[in-house]
């Protein structure tokens, strides 16, 4: 049921609810002003801290001034709720146009994102920043303006630190990768969502989905996207060049500021101007954006392709049409044209043919990956080397490829072990988050080394380990075990620091032992079996104590 009036507005109607509160649209009762209310959770006036954020982000953003930011009028409390009014904006939301229409041309994808970075820059100039940049905060009015909302707001809701439900702000399809990791978001986190949101309106599609936040917040941190091009071909490759640089995983190497990207942004349009005005004029044009993509896109390095230089040579030879009639008669000549564009092409396909790297290069370097600490290195070494070069030679490559996959999928295992393992802290224990015995077993003794008990994790991993043994059903496991059994054991460092005082009672019994005082000797070498005698680290130990209890036992010792 909707209020009828909160603080001075009557409320006409509802606009729409989202995780952060409900939006009413409201009139001042006094001015008779119409405004957006926006109605913040009664949960988040509990949260520490709140209350004092809340009003300190009101304030900056009532400083606010753009032609292309919501306008924040006032805030308040109505009866323990909290709300802040704002700008009416009468249209539609981005995220309802790209329903609609799938995708927008990159014409107006580039005016879409110039009067978004406008905004951006007058906000970031005053200290703000947005957090959840996306198509549902920009709001498009009946003459094509762009008025980003909810803007700094979203500051007001994030702590210091994130929760132990992992709790992030922002939405997950348009989210920074350090966003994700948890960390303070810059202004380069909303450059990084700006890049998200001109993928999917010239796309049709965020740069990842995934089943779950959790899989998408993942592939922001680590995955690959599919090239604009790739998806839409009628984009500039210049306009392609914008958005990869915009979702790069690493801050730095966005651009600077949103100033730089609006300018980059127009560059694209008068580049495009320029080429299409050549087309227009009869001037042949050869697309050197098509064939330069089609040819392996050497212009990516920051040098010219091969079409565009011959482009560049057949304008200029165009220019001289006055002085040198028969060479324009040849230039303007048809099959001219269609023989410069074949050796464009096929020069082009040799040229990056020659870049490519051979099938033994690149398992090199999937090779190299797996040589670094497991992590997501790995999942690349797999999908970017090792199966590509299986689909492309099976009969060459399976064998050599496959010990490489079973070890980055028991790392896969191990990962989503500990993924149950934190998803069983939020929710009923360890018990909950086992599909079975042995992985509740072995969800056990990560817990235990969590805790500290390093030995006792140990211990438990071997016994599952043995139970395991011939069960050609479990066999996947058994090998996760073996993996598990390598981390759980110490650094070089951490394991002389822990047996530093072993190896020193296994001392102090030599010595007794050769000062007659055998039975002290023996209780130090049995209490060291004892304790040690499930960890694989301590076996060098180990060993020493019972061949020392073997030789003492002997007669005549």
């Amino acid at each position: 049921m909707n209020p009828s009036q909160i603080g001075p507005y009557e409320i006409l109607s509802k606009i729409g609810s989202g995780g952060m509160g409900s939006v009413y649209l409201g009139r001042h009762r006094e001015t008779g002003e119409e405004a957006a209310i926006k109605v913040l959770p009664a949960t988040l006036a509990r949260e520490e801290g709140f209350v004092e954020r809340f009003n300190r982000e009101i304030e900056s953003m009532q400083k606010l001034s753009s032609p292309h930011i919501v306008k924040l009028f006032a805030s308040g409390v109505d009866d323990g709720t909290y709300y802040y009014s704002m700008e009416y904006v009468e249209g539609e939301t981005l995220t309802q146009l790209l329903r609609r229409e799938r995708r927008v041309s990159w014409e107006t994808a580039i005016d879409f994102g110039v009067q978004i970075c406008i905004a951006l820059k007058a906000a970031h100039d005053a200290g703000i920043i947005h957090r959840d940049l996306k198509p549902s905060n920009l709001l498009l009015t009946a003459n094509g303006t762009i008025k980003l909302t909810d803007f700094g707001v979203a500051q007001v809701f994030a702590t210091d630190r994130l929760t132990i439900t992992g709790g992030i702000v922002g939405t997950a399809e348009f989210m920074s990768p350090e966003q994700a990791e948890g960390k303070r978001a810059s202004k380069q986190s909303d450059l990084y969502s700006l890049g998200a949101v001109l993928y999917a309106m010239v796309c049709g599609k965020p740069p990842f989905t995934g089943n779950t936040a959790l899989e998408v917040l993942k592939k922001h941190q680590y995955g690959l996207f599919d090239a604009p091009r790739l998806v839409n071909p009628d984009i500039p490759s210049w306009f392609e060049d914008v958005v990869k640089q915009l979702l790069s995983k690493d801050p730095a190497k966005r651009f600077p500021d949103a100033y730089v990207v609006a300018r980059r942004l127009e560059q694209v349009r008068s580049k495009m101007q320029v080429l299409n005005s050549d087309t227009s004029s009869g001037m042949p044009s050869v697309d050197s954006e098509t064939v330069t993509a089609g040819s392996g896109g050497r212009g990516g390095d920051g040098g010219p392709g091969p079409a565009t230089l011959m482009k560049s040579l057949i304008r200029q030879e165009l220019e001289k049409a006055d002085t040198h009639p028969l060479l324009t008669s040849i230039l303007n000549s048809t099959w001219f044209l269609v023989v410069m564009l074949m050796l464009i092409v096929v020069g082009g396909f040799f040229w990056f043919k020659d870049w490519s790297p051979s099938a033994e290069e690149r398992f090199k370097q999937g090779e190299a990956l797996l040589s670094q600490p497991a992590g997501d290195g790995w999942l690349q070494a797999r999908e970017k080397y090792f199966l590509p070069l299986v689909q492309q030679d099976d009969a060459r490559w399976k064998d050599q490829v496959a010990p490489y996959l079973q070890q980055i999928e028991s790392y896969e295992q191990l990962a989503a072990l500990k993924r149950d393992l934190r998803k069983s802290r939020i929710r009923k224990g360890v018990g909950e988050a086992a599909a079975n015995e042995p992985r509740r077993l072995l969800l056990m003794a990560l817990a235990q080394q969590e805790a500290g008990e390093g030995l006792r994790a140990t211990q438990t991993v071997l016994a599952v380990k043995t139970l395991l043994a011939g069960d050609p059903e479990q066999a996947k496991l058994y090998d996760l075990c073996d993996r598990l059994l390598v981390e759980l054991q110490p650094a070089d460092k951490e394991s002389d620091e822990r047996y530093a005082w072993v190896k020193a009672a296994l001392a102090r019994a030599d010595k007794q032992a050769a000062a007659g005082r055998l039975d002290e000797a023996q209780v130090i070498w049995k209490s060291i079996t004892q304790l040690y005698g499930q960890d694989p680290a301590a076996r060098t130990f180990v060993a020493q104590a019972q061949a020392a209890l073997a030789q003492k036992a002997k007669p005549g010792s």
